[in-house]
């Protein structure tokens, strides 16, 4: 499909996404201030479209966040609590199995950990976390942990993030999500989460893990205090790691809540914001195959949209899950797969379950098997 475009400019990076050729910096600038967001969609849709077809992936998963008691006390977050906090709140191993069970009964092939950094807890309480869930169910595919929390275990043990996450793998660990990114820019990490992780860290664990044989998601946080240049930016580091280590699956632009923050006084991004985040960065991510509207935070309406702004993935049915819930989200604490579909499907797009690794989910009732990667490209 040929765009015509009244803007010189806007038009040159049209013909270099239809040729597929490599955005700069300076075009992802442009599309982010100054493209009009309907265009924007356009563009978006052509690369969509060139890797996934008309497929629109999900998968059946649950969320488990074992603590929300932590030491760290980043602004944007409403989840932490403080361990004599009325909230506060640790899973037992008999909860954890309780949770895991429960999963299974649904059908679920993944389950999603990440949580607090609990002072008064050792690396080894972490580590028998994930033993306890794979033990529980071997099937169950475990994505667990961000570099947040793979640099509090280091920093505990004393001990490499390459032992840490050595450990991680023999007890039971599949994947890693993508949390802890924020912004990568310096400046804007002091204003929302000073003492945290830095950026250098967040991509020595991915590094890390892509060189172990882990595939990990990655993430941005937007709409707080950061500008367009921070965000280009932010992309345009993950799309370098990502030539390096091709280990990235899922990219997943997170819309800053900030209800019960520190930072109320912002306004939550609106839908226009999220679509246009999404299809930026559907195209700055030249080399990502999957890029997820994380309907939790953008809500139902916003995610189906974001289908055809540039998203392939709307995640999951997501059960449990309160980091976003705590901070205000609106959307329902997890989905059924006949909602899923019909989400999908009312979006013109056709619904394909897949596994965390994005290989095609068989299903014969509750019980399921794996079939070949869903990219269409």
């Amino acid at each position: 499909m040929a765009l015509t475009l009244s803007d010189p400019r806007i038009q040159a990076i049209a013909d270099k996404v239809q040729a597929s050729e490599r955005l700069s910096f300076e075009e992802g600038l442009l599309l982010d201030e100054q493209t009009e967001l309907h265009t924007l969609g356009q563009l978006a849709n052509i690369v969509r479209e060139r890797r996934n077809g008309n497929f629109a992936y999900y998968n059946t998963n649950i969320h488990l966040n074992p603590t929300n008691v932590c030491v760290y006390r980043c602004r944007f977050c409403a989840f932490r609590a403080d361990l004599k906090d009325e909230k506060a709140y640790t899973f037992t191993d008999d909860m954890l199995r309780t949770r895991v069970l429960e999963g299974r009964a649904g059908g679920a092939t993944e389950i999603h950990v990440v949580g607090g950094l609990h002072h008064k807890k050792s690396f080894d309480w972490y580590l028998n976390v994930v033993r306890v869930i794979h033990e529980t169910c071997p099937e169950i595919h475990i994505k667990a942990w961000t570099p947040v929390e793979i640099n509090w275990f280091s920093f505990m043990t004393k001990k490499p993030i390459r032992w840490v996450l050595e450990q991680m793998v023999e007890a039971g660990l599949g994947s890693m999500p993508g949390g802890g990114a924020e912004i990568f820019d310096e400046d804007v990490r002091r204003q929302i989460c000073e003492h945290k992780a830095d950026s250098d860290v967040w991509f020595d664990v991915h590094r890390t893990a892509h060189e172990l044989g882990l595939r990990s998601n990655a993430t941005m946080l937007y709409g707080h205090v950061e500008k367009a240049k921070h965000r280009i930016d932010h992309l345009l580091r993950l799309r370098d790691l990502q030539d390096q280590t091709r280990g990235f699956q899922t990219f997943i632009p997170l819309a800053f809540h900030p209800d019960n923050t520190e930072l109320a006084d912002i306004p939550k991004p609106d839908i226009l914001f999220d679509l246009r985040m999404m299809a930026v960065s559907r195209l700055m991510l030249d080399n990502f195959d999957h890029i997820k509207a994380y309907w939790i935070m953008l809500g139902e309406q916003t995610a189906q949209l974001a289908l055809s702004y540039g998203a392939d993935d709307i995640d999951g049915t997501v059960i449990h899950e309160l980091i976003y819930h705590d901070a205000g989200a609106k959307t329902p604490e997890g989905m059924t797969v006949d909602q899923m579909h019909r989400l999908i499907r009312e979006a013109g797009r056709i619904p394909v379950e897949r596994d965390t690794l994005y290989r095609r989910v068989i299903r014969n009732g509750r019980n399921w098997t794996v079939g070949e990667h869903t990219t269409a490209s």
